[in-house]
């Protein structure tokens, strides 16, 4: 346990120590994303009844941010030690790979929780929100992050050079996170895309996530609970498969 709270203490100490380049800097830019979309879009964006634009983007830029840094943490921090080398004094002492996946992963929530509260408390000054179900944000909050930290694990296990795990956030989670309904309501999107959003999982982190503010949703909020226990579930199985055996890790 001892081993488990160090490694834990050093994750979360290794992001706050620079926290004007991992926590303020994505709170302004979700800031900025508010003020632009916001001002544009407010009287030509039609989302749930009584629900201004505005307020029903910040719920998505939160969650947003939680996912985007809960990622970032952990995949970061992999494949820093990996490429410098001092992945060794991580593997060395005597700590088990399901403590190393939950010190990774619970760093990552803890990183996401941060800069979320620190959207959420940015956002206050422009629309007030309305807190209709709060243990459905908190839970999908959970959820969203701890699979967003598992993905940095796994990004981070996979990439041996800063330029892979750029691709991996590119390519993978940027748009998966972009055309997840953090800017719009799938309703207003065309039947195919509709379709097509219905299979991407972080559709229903936000979907969920902003059920708790308004009480409202594009998808039933237990469908979307089901939907990412599931990917939880799964990552998590297939990231301690991936530490148990050491996967490019250990020679």
């Amino acid at each position: 346990m001892d081993g488990f709270l160090t490694l834990l203490y050093k994750e979360v100490l290794r992001f706050w120590k620079v926290g004007f380049q991992t926590v303020a800097a994505p709170v302004l830019t979700s800031l900025l994303y508010l003020l632009i979309f916001s001002h544009v879009l407010e009287q030509h964006v039609k989302v749930y009844d009584n629900v201004s634009y505005t307020a029903f983007l910040v719920p998505g830029l939160v969650m947003m941010s939680v996912l985007q840094n809960a990622f970032a943490n952990s995949s970061s921090s992999l494949i820093q030690s990996k490429v410098t080398g001092n992945i060794i004094f991580v593997l060395l002492p005597p700590i088990s790979y399901r403590q190393f996946f939950a010190a990774y992963v619970l760093a990552a929530i803890v990183r996401g929780f941060v800069v979320g509260i620190g959207v959420l408390l940015g956002t206050l000054w422009f629309v007030g929100l309305s807190w209709a179900a709060p243990h459905w944000i908190l839970l999908f909050a959970v959820l969203g992050g701890a699979i967003m930290g598992a993905l940095g694990v796994i990004a981070g296990i996979w990439a041996e050079k800063f330029d892979q795990l750029a691709a991996f956030q590119n390519f993978i989670i940027m748009p998966l996170t972009f055309l997840s309904g953090v800017f719009y309501s799938i309703h207003s999107l065309p039947p195919f895309w509709q379709q097509v959003s219905h299979f991407n999982p972080i559709f229903y982190m936000i979907d969920g996530f902003r059920y708790g503010f308004f009480g409202v949703s594009d998808v039933s909020p237990l469908l979307s609970l089901g939907v990412v226990a599931a990917c939880f579930v799964v990552l998590t199985a297939f990231t301690l498969w991936l530490l148990r055996i050491g996967y490019k890790l250990r020679a």
